[in-house]
């Protein structure tokens, strides 16, 4: 049943079966919530009262089996749950589609899931099929971008009120990885993804408008690391790895800049936030010897250094970052024990962490 105790089902699934990742989400009433695959669905913890430090014990929102978990918020706070799910066919094949639920309120039950079907009329060449990547644009509509079994990107948009379109195609080809999706504070969309031969780029012309054709970019990023974030009105800076230099930030009018990092496979997670009267964006990715690295820049000014800090702690994937009510910067990791573990920015000075805390 929806909201019942996890302590007895607290089991994790093991990697090779199911999806891998930690959530954050802050709802409408401040308190955070943080979300871990589970026996069932997903092992959900939340505050016990907004800016913490205390944290509830876990109970579990049940859903399908699935590979691969997007996890997207409203202005309003609404949680968009957006997962790949494969089931087993009658002829023994793997038949694979996309579903979604919502969670409107904190601690609550979400909605049931409801599949969203696959940009392929063949089920079998669902197989391929990409992990979805999910925004919320101004104007309140629900963006998937999925890679498809050829190669392309695709889009699926709900718009306000529940209604589904149809999945467009978003044109380009020899796509790697997933995709990274920035819903910007103009209501338009950007989307970026890895190839072979560099990284192409997508952007709405107005808010709920059509998409034009893709722009191919000058970097090099290895497939699946790609992340997005508005760093200026109308400016995106795109993050990611390059075989060579590590993690590299890219906008158009400065091309590639080598941040370092030491990063593992993975995106890394990006925020921005304010450390001592400055506008600076927080990087945290899984660094190449399984620990969680963080990195810290004066928005848009990466050239003059991103100052990157080892917290020794392992993590499975890429740590989950956010706000809480009080502001301060939250982190969120997996440890290898599959126990998750949240640490909180200290009042001092610049960007430092409280000691971690087992949820």
């Amino acid at each position: 049943m929806p909201g019942q105790d996890a302590r007895a089902t607290s089991k994790v699934v093991p990697e090779t079966e199911a999806l891998r990742g930690i959530w954050l989400t802050r709802g409408k009433d401040g308190r955070l919530t943080a979300y871990v695959p589970g026996d069932g669905g997903l092992r959900r913890w939340t505050e016990t009262r907004p800016g913490g430090p205390g944290w509830g014990a876990p109970d579990v929102v049940p859903g399908p089996r699935l590979t691969h978990l997007a996890v997207t918020q409203t202005t309003e706070a609404y949680v968009h749950f957006v997962g790949r799910r494969e089931r087993t066919a009658a002829d023994g094949g793997v038949t694979v589609d996309i579903v979604h639920a919502i969670q409107y309120q904190t601690g609550r039950p979400p909605s049931a899931w409801h599949p969203l079907g696959t940009p392929h009329k063949e089920g079998h060449r669902g197989g391929p099929l990409g992990a979805p990547v999910a925004v919320v644009s101004r104007p309140g509509e629900l963006h998937i971008a999925v890679r498809d079994g050829d190669g392309g990107m695709r889009l699926l948009r709900e718009k306000p009120g529940g209604r589904w379109g149809v999945w467009g195609v978003l044109h380009g080809k020899n796509i790697k990885g997933d995709p990274a999706v920035v819903a910007l504070d103009s209501g338009c969309v950007t989307v970026l993804a890895a190839t072979d031969e560099g990284a192409l780029h997508w952007q709405q012309a107005e808010p709920g408008g059509r998409w034009g054709g893709s722009e191919r970019l000058g970097v090099t990023l290895t497939p699946g690391s790609p992340a997005a974030l508005e760093t200026a009105p109308g400016s995106t800076t795109y993050y990611g790895t390059d075989p060579a230099d590590g993690v590299v930030a890219y906008r158009a009018d400065t091309g590639p800049m080598p941040l370092g990092g030491a990063p593992g496979e993975g995106a890394p997670a990006v925020m921005r936030t304010v450390l001592d009267g400055f506008d600076c964006t927080v990087l945290a990715h899984r660094g190449a010897n399984g620990c969680a690295i963080v990195g810290v820049g004066v928005t848009e000014k990466e050239a003059d250094g991103v100052w990157w800090s080892d917290t020794g702690v392992p993590c499975l994937t890429t740590p989950a970052l956010i706000h809480d009510a009080q502001g301060r910067v939250v982190m969120a990791v997996t440890g290898a024990d599959g126990v998750p573990r949240v640490a909180r920015q200290t009042d001092g000075p610049g960007l430092s962490f409280e000691p971690w805390r087992e949820l």
